[in-house]
């Protein structure tokens, strides 16, 4: 019995450096759970075209949209865990445990973090009609009007609606959501005044800051982005805690072998590092990330506490 559980030790051990050189044996898929052109379609393109150079193999995107991401998240989950299947998600992968209370696997034990590809800051803009023109001035606006000043977001759960719940939550602040389907009314609605305020991505509402139909207080980025210079970081304006934004990443599922894991890491890694790949996420609007697997799983489930309390504390639900 000895001998044998020997055997088996190093043959394990073996055997992991020899699934490296041999995989892939076959043409990639990456699941992009959310219609064709997102941001996350995009991520998942970025890297599939060069990593598919990378490995000598075909690698597919397929997206399968709906239930936040969840109809294609479940079947990455279920796939063979022989890195052949990928899934591509953003931020809303670790937060919907908080938002649905029936789910069919576990963002966390079902899925291994590969890396986050980049990160997309918010901005917060507000009608031209309103009279605040700094951030200071507009939570003493908010303030002074408990209950009147609304935004709008892209749905109930979205990034683009949380990230106005934690502003609230920081500032001490009342304020009404009025949820929209897709951000394309929401922007209209701030633009004539009939809400306030919204949060949405650089990208989303650029040339309407730059017409002067939406004006911008601040980013949520850490620091001020290059193509933004002018607009203030809410960590300038003194809300640290307001360092968010929409991210990408990539998962395999639980129990894909460490030695491939490594490997995908290795290779997307260097994609994004690349200057045409981090330009082309900078114009989108975003910043390239390409962290480890380790520094992934941390943040990641830093992400779900935050947010988890965030939607307790708004009393979302939307299941």
């Amino acid at each position: 019995m000895l001998r044998t559980a020997l055997l088996l030790a190093m043959s394990s051990v073996f055997a992991m450096p020899a699934l490296a050189q041999t995989y892939p044996s076959k043409p990639l898929r990456i699941m992009a759970p959310f219609s064709p052109g997102g941001p996350v379609d995009i991520t998942a393109r970025i890297i599939a075209q060069k990593l598919g150079e990378a490995l000598g193999q075909t690698v597919l995107v397929e997206n399968r949209a709906g239930a936040s991401g969840m109809i294609g998240a479940e079947l990455v989950a279920k796939s063979p865990p022989d890195g052949h299947m990928l899934l591509a998600n953003a931020s809303i992968h670790v937060i919907v445990p908080s938002l649905f209370s029936k789910m069919a696997y576990d963002p966390i034990r079902d899925f291994i973090p590969v890396t986050v590809a980049s990160s997309s800051p918010l901005m917060l803009v507000v009608t031209p009609a309103l009279p605040a023109k700094t951030v200071k001035g507009f939570i003493a606006l908010a303030k002074a009007r408990p209950g009147e000043m609304s935004f709008g977001s892209s749905g109930p759960g979205s990034s683009t609606h949380l990230t106005a719940e934690l502003l609230k939550s920081v500032t001490g602040t009342n304020m009404v959501h009025i949820p929209y389907k897709g951000q394309g009314q929401a922007i209209t609605d701030v633009i004539t005044g009939q809400i306030q305020f919204m949060f949405n991505s650089p990208s989303a509402v650029g040339e309407f800051i730059k017409a002067g139909r939406l004006r911008t207080l601040a980013i949520t980025s850490q620091k001020r982005l290059p193509q933004w210079p002018d607009v203030p970081t809410f960590v300038e304006t003194g809300y640290k805690d307001m360092v968010t934004g929409s991210w990408y990443g990539i998962w395999v599922p639980a129990k894909t072998p460490q030695a491939i894991v490594s490997r995908l890491n290795t290779e997307i890694v260097r994609i994004i590092n690349l200057p045409d790949v981090r330009q082309r996420i900078i114009d989108m609007g975003g910043e390239p990330v390409a962290n480890s697997s380790a520094e992934f799983d941390v943040f990641q489930k830093a992400e779900m506490a935050r947010w988890a309390k965030i939607v307790k504390q708004a009393g979302i639900q939307t299941q």
